[in-house]
């Protein structure tokens, strides 16, 4: 097997630790691969999310929102080994009309990409940072190929589900420390 990590970031699941825990801290992602990475080989780190929705026809803050989430895209895919994969979201209504909206093919892309890198052994190292335990059959799968699986999750006790922890090889908790040292001081760069 080729001694590379390949890292997997629900970009959904950070968007939530980062505001709820960290006030909304706006990180640099090139640092962020270089953490998780350590001093390692990077295949590549996969970063999945979904535009923000629009209706058809869109308003023009929708379509901002759009542009200004295609623009942090763009800016991802100019880090060296990113590679941006998105999904769509979907407008779903309360019993009461009230509209919420929930990502669709997130789950199935990173778990795809995980056990095809892992079949293939074109990793031995995967980082997984997310919270859903949709995604263990994937992670077992990776595991019985001889991946090493790394859960990067929330702060301890918050943000993940306990059997995606309990199956991880190793784990490993953001923390204020390793967030500040994340932390982008300029707004207009490459941040989120």
């Amino acid at each position: 097997m080729i001694d590379r990590v390949g890292i997997f970031i629900d970009g959904g699941y950070l968007d939530q630790i980062l505001k709820h825990s960290f006030n909304r801290a706006r990180i640099d992602f090139e640092k962020l691969t270089r953490h998780l990475g350590r001093d390692e080989r990077i295949l590549r780190v996969y970063y999945y999310h979904c535009p923000p929705y629009k209706d058809d026809p869109p308003s023009r803050e929708q379509n901002e929102r759009f542009a200004r989430a295609e623009s942090f895209y763009a800016q991802l895919e100019r880090i060296p080994e990113f590679e941006v994969r998105k999904g769509k979201l979907a407008k779903r209504e309360t019993p009461d009309g009230s509209p919420y909206y929930v990502q669709k093919g997130i789950d199935v892309l990173l778990a795809t990409d995980l056990v095809l890198l892992s079949a293939k052994q074109s990793i031995s190292r995967a980082v997984i940072l997310a919270g859903d335990s949709d995604y263990l059959p994937a992670i077992q799968i990776a595991k019985n190929e001889g991946v090493h699986i790394t859960l990067v999750h929330g702060p301890d006790g918050t943000y993940h589900k306990h059997d995606l922890w309990q199956h991880a090889d190793e784990r490993i908790s953001l923390t204020e420390e390793i967030v500040n040292n994340l932390r982008r001081p300029d707004k207009n760069e490459n941040t989120h």
